[in-house]
């Protein structure tokens, strides 16, 4: 059964988390399958992803990466991306992989 995944990037400068980007595809398929082509489409997919604003603060800051990280302790970090699962109409609980990308360089183990 084919299942929307997303290669979703965590664009972080200078401690900030400052973008999102997104990319969808349909993939049929075991979980560990699907991990494992999303991963290897990190490189080029970071270039033709879907930009999506990060979340600020009543005074327009970005969210500092070490408030992201404790959302991402328990769990809720997924609450950030609901513009993102929205624009590619995922269903509840969709896979994805998260890469961040620190002051331009795309970290991830391929």
């Amino acid at each position: 059964m084919n299942e929307i995944i997303l290669n979703i990037y965590l664009i972080i400068n200078d401690g900030k988390v400052v973008e999102f980007r997104a990319i969808a595809y349909e993939y049929e398929g075991g979980d560990d399958n699907k991990i494992k082509y999303l991963k290897s489409r990190v490189e080029e997919d970071y270039h033709k992803a879907y930009r999506f604003d990060a979340p600020r603060d009543k005074h327009g800051n970005f969210m500092p990466y070490r408030k992201f990280a404790r959302l991402e302790e328990r769990g809720r970090q997924f609450e950030l991306f609901e513009e993102i699962f929205s624009r590619f109409d995922v269903p509840q609980n969709p896979l994805i992989c998260v890469t961040p990308v620190v002051d331009g360089k795309i970290l991830y183990s391929g």
